[in-house]
């Protein structure tokens, strides 16, 4: 049994008990050493598994954890690759950050043979337009987003005219040559879509807007005819 192996089947017996496991009873279970046990629970805990208790005490694993990597197929992994890389190569600094992160906790619990897959990955993307000058802005905008908070933005139109907006984020669409915000603008009191290099300022008000981004989606949607 491998590593990966290993861990997965020790993750499985944590799920199936509600009470603490000595480190003994996952020894036998796994046939391993205790010490082997001790290293695996480690590990898991690193990666981010919600286990309390220590040696001497026993082991239980609080609900919801899993380790996704575990659960794809190779097109699975193939389609996250190259969704990381597309993120790595097309957005700003922040984003590009976290894919490569996502990318490395992805490979650190994957089995030998598809971590040497998504090492060796053929699927690649090519070369484009370098967007820049909106990492803070946009990360801005997604936080403001996540937080279903109000901005005020200035913002200048294709005839160079600089207004002020009072508008509420629900989406961020990300296209080769632009990136476009999508929002309620209390002004026009619709909704909007605002070019990202076009916005002049930004600032997070720290008001709640009046509806719920979700229903703010479904009725984006539902304007503009794209499938839910």
């Amino acid at each position: 049994m491998s590593k990966t192996e290993r861990l997965f089947h020790l993750l499985q017996i944590l799920r199936r008990y509600r009470y603490p496991l000595s480190g003994q009873f996952l020894a036998n279970e796994l046939d391993v050493s205790i010490r082997t046990i001790y290293r695996d629970i480690a590990v898991l805990q690193a990666q981010g598994a919600d286990i309390e208790g220590e040696p001497g005490l026993g082991y239980v694993l609080k609900p919801g954890f899993m380790l996704p990597p575990l659960m794809f197929n190779e097109e699975e992994i193939e389609a996250l690759v190259l969704g990381s890389r597309w993120v790595a190569k097309k957005t700003d600094t922040h984003l590009q950050q976290a894919a490569h992160n996502a990318l490395a906790k992805i490979a650190s619990v994957l089995p030998a043979d598809l971590r040497q897959q998504l090492e060796l990955s053929s699927l690649l993307i090519g070369p484009g337009e370098v967007i820049s000058g909106e990492d803070e802005s946009l990360a801005l905008v997604r936080k403001a987003i996540r937080k279903e908070l109000k901005l005020f933005i200035q913002y200048h139109d294709l005839k160079g005219n600089v207004s002020t907006r009072t508008i509420w984020p629900i989406g961020l669409g990300y296209f080769d040559q632009v990136r476009v915000l999508i929002a309620w603008c209390e002004l026009k009191k619709d909704f909007r879509h605002f070019r990202a290099d076009r916005i002049v300022d930004v600032e997070n008000l720290g008001v709640s807007y009046a509806k719920r981004r979700s229903v703010l989606l479904h009725d984006w949607r539902k304007q503009n005819n794209i499938p839910g």
